[in-house]
């Protein structure tokens, strides 16, 4: 039953339990009532259809009257709560409680084919209907208040879930696009020597050199480490401020002190490195310097 229930919609599942209450109540009082009129022999020949026809037409004047709980307990779902929020819910209960003893009371007295009286119905119908059904209906109410704000405090929640999904969503686009634009460059070289690996920092690097099938990675340490690897994969796994120079050089122009315009042109690095320049890549070193 429970597993079912999980598959049915918030709102069905919400008019089901209050459907549900509304019987439970109709068929106790109905029994109840029977039991009276059995016990104290104040009708003959009266079924439990007849009651429950009786009982029924109060319930559905109570039933009309729950929509001004609906309107209110939405109302509030969107507002603050607070102590006068819940003491106007009170007030509302109680006062469609009193309306629904009036009107039963007066329904009766056309029911009746009794003349109406007002002493009468102040007298005898309205302590009695009260006396009868002002629990059962407060109780009622009270339990379809309950309902009715777990049921719009889930859909509010659940909007709520669908926007943080909406956003999570749009932020997952718009970090794959990003991630796409950032400059996703080696920040270390992993450099292998005999049977052990050298982690080089970039930022230590002065400039990496072509030899054959290798390269000769050329540090601010003044040490030289021999890598299997080639300038144009290196480039690429670079960051933006390591430039081809030359076909057989890759600089740091952060380490670059000066540019020699020669016939043939050179850096000059920091540490008095001179590496040619060759006039194919020049463009791009002057474009750097600028």
């Amino acid at each position: 039953m429970l597993s079912k229930l999980k598959h049915i919609s918030n709102s069905r599942r919400s008019v089901l339990i209050i459907s549900l209450i509304v019987c439970i109540a109709i068929t106790f009082e109905t029994f109840q009532q029977l039991y009276y009129i059995k016990r104290f022999q104040s009708a003959i020949n009266i079924t439990f259809f007849d009651v429950l026809k009786t009982q029924s037409y109060r319930w559905l004047i109570w039933l009309l009257f729950s929509s001004v709980l609906i309107w209110f307990v939405k109302a509030q779902t969107t507002r603050k709560k607070t102590t006068l929020s819940f003491l106007k819910l009170i007030g509302i209960i109680f006062g469609l409680v009193l309306i629904n003893v009036i009107i039963i009371s007066l329904s009766q007295m056309v029911l009746s084919n009794e003349e109406f009286s007002f002493s009468e119905l102040i007298s005898e119908y309205l302590p009695f209907f009260t006396y009868q059904k002002a629990p059962i209906y407060t109780l009622g109410y009270i339990a379809i208040s309950l309902i009715l704000y777990l049921y719009f405090e889930n859909e509010k929640l659940q909007i709520e879930v669908q926007e943080l999904s909406e956003l999570e969503l749009t932020n997952s686009k718009l970090y794959k696009k990003l991630l796409a634009q950032v400059d996703e460059k080696s920040t270390v070289l992993n450099i292998k020597i005999g049977n052990k690996h050298k982690i080089i920092p970039v930022e230590q690097i002065s400039w990496i050199e072509a030899d054959d099938y290798c390269v000769k990675v050329h540090t601010t340490t003044n040490k030289t480490y021999t890598m299997r690897s080639s300038l144009k994969a290196l480039e690429e796994k670079l960051n933006s401020n390591f430039l081809r120079v030359h076909r057989k050089a890759i600089v740091n122009m952060d380490l670059a002190k000066e540019l020699h315009l020669a016939n043939t042109p050179n850096l000059i690095l920091q540490n008095e490195t001179e590496i040619p320049v060759s006039k194919s890549n020049l463009r791009t070193v002057k474009d750097f310097f600028k």
